[in-house]
């Protein structure tokens, strides 16, 4: 996978909603496990974001995301798509992306 987009509001591996861990666990309802909060909270994701260069942008990384998920981009596993959208939600943060297999 080329990227993901990354929306939670307090995550350690959360740079200017870009995923820096290099492998991500996605759960059974497609919530992310691999979730890890940032001391400080909110507060340090907004300091993180601002100390991050410009240059950052530029660079892609492959990410590897373990799915457990229901999804027709779950293949043996592994999630197939080349980006997805990851973003808090009431009691966690999900995986956006998921497509109901029924949907394809």
């Amino acid at each position: 996978m080329k990227e993901i987009n990354c929306k939670t509001s307090n995550c350690e591996h959360n740079v200017k909603c870009k995923c820096l861990a290099g492998v991500i666990a996605v759960g059974e309802t497609a919530k992310c496990l691999s979730r890890i909060k940032r001391d400080g909270g909110a507060l340090a994701q907004s300091f993180a974001d601002v100390e991050a260069g410009e240059e950052f942008f530029g660079e892609s990384t492959e990410v590897l995301v373990q799915c457990s998920a229901e999804c027709a981009l779950n293949h043996d596993g592994i999630c197939t798509a080349e980006r997805i959208d990851v973003d808090d939600v009431l009691f966690g943060t999900k995986c956006k992306t998921r497509i109901s297999p029924k949907e394809k």
